[in-house]
């Protein structure tokens, strides 16, 4: 196994330790941000090991939200309506007043 093969197989584990903080995940493994993106644009196999690792966290925030609804937190229910319920109406609106006067440009050739 190479160096980079290493340091790469350490930064997946580091950013599963880190919830796919990769700030957190280069400064553990001792690389910088841009090595990791170069890595991750480059080789599919890190690519998808990182995607696996962001879906991770997602599961684990949205469990997380899940548990802050069940006990009953207005917010986190409030915000479950506003991303997951829109197609039952739960969303806001901005309506946008126009008070000035129109402005006309025409254009001539």
């Amino acid at each position: 196994m190479t160096r980079t093969d290493r340091h790469k197989k350490a930064m997946i584990e580091a950013l599963n330790k880190n919830l796919g903080v990769i700030t957190l995940a280069c400064k553990e493994v001792g690389i910088c941000r841009q090595t990791h993106y170069d890595w991750y644009k480059e080789d599919e196999k890190y690519r998808k090991a990182v995607d696996d690792v962001e879906n991770i966290a997602l599961d684990f925030a949205e469990s997380m939200l899940h548990r802050r609804i069940k006990e009953g937190d207005t917010t986190a229910i409030i915000f479950y309506l506003k991303t997951k319920g829109k197609k039952r109406g739960y969303i806001e609106r901005q309506e946008l007043e126009h008070s000035g006067k129109d402005i006309i440009i025409e254009f001539k050739e």
